[in-house]
């Protein structure tokens, strides 16, 4: 239970479904409510794709580089704090680009990516499901944790009007740096983790 509360938190930090939500009501404004609950489903779907997809290759991926995955989590966790700071300091983090490409789809960009699967995301499910620390039902238990967490954010995208006039703009903001601040002291532990393996973690093939 304790190891679930921790994905459960760090995964929702680093997804981020109250920045996600934001953004999401920033580049709908113009879709009727039909478009919009179509354009959430479709973010929540691609997102998810990417992300199971990297628990299941992003380790093998990393080996077959020579990339040893203590170093992987040493630099996820320094990313992962970067994150947080600027969740903290008001910066929009996981949301650079307000506005989708010309000819494409806001389902995929902004939304999937970089929103949803951001990079802290992509980082945060491999240090998750270390295949050398956890096995296949604790990777399994993490995956079902994560899409929970992206249904969370789909609920969320489907109530997004309701939720920003019931939180306001203070209450939003407030949500959004206290998710800051417990993903900076996740990430100080997630290097720490790592630092303590490093000197005797090999670089070995998957």
């Amino acid at each position: 239970m304790q190891q679930i509360i921790h994905d459960f938190v760090l995964l929702f930090a680093v997804i981020d479904p109250i920045g996600t939500l934001l953004l999401f009501l920033s580049i709908t404004g113009g879709y009727s409510a039909r478009d919009r609950n179509h354009i959430a489903l479709r973010a929540s779907l691609y997102s998810g794709a990417i992300l199971l997809i990297f628990i299941v290759v992003g380790q093998f991926l990393m080996s077959a580089m020579g990339i040893r995955l203590v170093s992987f989590q040493i630099a996820g966790g320094i990313i992962l704090f970067l994150f947080g700071l600027k969740m903290i300091f008001g910066e929009d983090v996981s949301h650079s680009h307000d506005r989708a490409e010309p000819g494409h789809d806001i389902a995929v960009f902004p939304l999937a990516i970089p929103s949803m699967a951001s990079p802290g995301a992509l980082t945060a499910v491999v240090v998750l499901t270390d295949n050398r620390r956890y096995g296949i039902e604790d990777q399994a238990l993490t995956s079902i944790v994560l899409l929970s967490v992206l249904l969370i954010t789909y609920l969320l995208l489907l109530a997004a009007n309701t939720i920003h006039k019931w939180l306001g703009d203070s209450g939003s903001a407030i949500l959004i740096r206290v998710m800051g601040m417990i993903l900076g002291a996740l990430a100080v532990e997630i290097v720490l983790q790592g630092l303590s393996g490093l000197s005797t973690a090999p670089v070995t093939h998957l």
